[in-house]
């Protein structure tokens, strides 16, 4: 059951709206005030909030600033009650954040399809995206903007790439977002000495060069592919148009391409830290993770020695002599140039 948190000052308007949402099975918090809504919905952090603009105490806009301060209330839908009509009082409740508006006087039906619309976006936007086209096509089906939609699903161009073919380079200003339809692509950075290091893997259903156009900057870093590879492109314009148009598309979005952060710190600690049997496990277990498919029994990961090298942060030589142990223990099996994990568990768990 949804839980909805109603503050409204007008006994009332909030007790018949209350009673409205309860006999459509919604589990209804009332407040009286903006500071008590405030209050309840940091204690309960419910699933929508609808709110009157004009109290006492603290207004609807006071209410919305005050939540989108909080971590755990921010990302609550928040719908305005209000009866000022004014197109000026409709856009300053927009910027501030709020997701749709329901003017009083308003009946039952208006009210239940405002609320079962915006639960079912923010249902949309919780899932897990599928791979490819439709995963994408999912994630703007939750946005507001058809012209969006049209213009990122309709006429797409798809580029084809070869193997250890450049997508864009370093020092370069971006144009365009790019999405993996098919195949590998890896991101690098060299140093002065030509010495190239992989900062990230991309599979089927993961967003390129997003970093530098949220940033406004030049790409930090080389991606080239692995394999035949085919990217959607998303021209610069459409991308900015769908980060704008929807709060709450924009964070599900941001959160799909940043999800990786907190890895990719880990993997420089682990560059830094871990022994040198340390970082070739890891780099084998990152491959794994990254390209097996579920339904693959055996996997085998196939990638130059130089590669898994620059993954795993260390010279080839010292790479090589790192697999031929891991092999006589029993750990990993070598066949024609193939690398396949016979052993999870002791990779996961060397000591360092």
């Amino acid at each position: 059951m949804k839980t909805i948190l109603l503050i409204e000052d007008n006994d009332d308007i909030r007790n018949n709206t209350a009673e409205i949402l309860e006999l459509s099975n919604y589990n209804v918090i009332a407040a009286e005030n903006g500071k008590t809504g405030v209050e309840k919905a940091i204690e309960h952090t419910p699933d929508l909030i609808i709110c009157d603009i004009m109290m006492p105490v603290l207004d609807g806009y006071g209410v919305l600033h005050a939540l989108h301060r909080n971590e755990t209330t921010k990302n609550i839908p928040f719908i305005f009650l209000t009866a000022k009509t004014e197109r000026s009082d409709l856009r300053k409740g927009m910027e501030l954040g709020a997701d749709d508006y329901i003017t009083k006087p308003f009946t039952g039906t208006e009210l239940l399809n405002a609320v079962d619309g915006r639960l079912k976006k923010m249902d949309l936007l919780k899932q897990d995206f599928a791979a490819g086209l439709e995963g994408l096509q999912q994630l703007l089906k939750a946005s507001d903007s058809k012209a969006a939609l049209i213009s990122l699903t309709e006429d797409r161009n798809i580029n084809r790439y070869r193997k250890k073919q450049v997508i864009y380079s370093e020092g370069n200003h971006p144009s365009r977002l790019y999405y993996v339809l098919k195949g590998k692509v890896k991101a690098y950075r060299t140093n002065d000495d030509g010495k190239e290091l992989i900062t990230e893997l991309f599979n089927t259903g993961d967003f390129l060069g997003y970093v530098a156009l949220l940033e406004g900057t030049a790409y930090k870093d080389t991606t080239e592919t692995l394999e035949d590879t085919e990217l959607a492109v998303v021209p610069k314009e459409d991308f900015a148009e769908l980060i704008s148009n929807n709060s709450a598309v924009a964070q599900k979005f941001i959160q799909m391409l940043a999800k990786n952060v907190s890895a990719k710190e880990e993997q420089l600690l682990r560059l830094a830290y871990n022994s040198l049997r340390k970082k070739v496990a890891d780099a084998l277990l990152l491959l794994e993770k990254k390209y097996r498919q579920n339904n693959e029994e055996h996997f085998v990961i196939i990638i130059s020695r130089e590669g898994l090298a620059s993954i795993a942060g260390t010279a080839t030589e010292s790479l090589i002599r790192t697999l031929s142990d891991f092999r006589s223990e029993k750990l990993i099996d070598i066949k024609s140039g193939g690398i396949e994990i016979l052993n999870h568990k002791k990779l996961e768990n060397l000591l360092n």
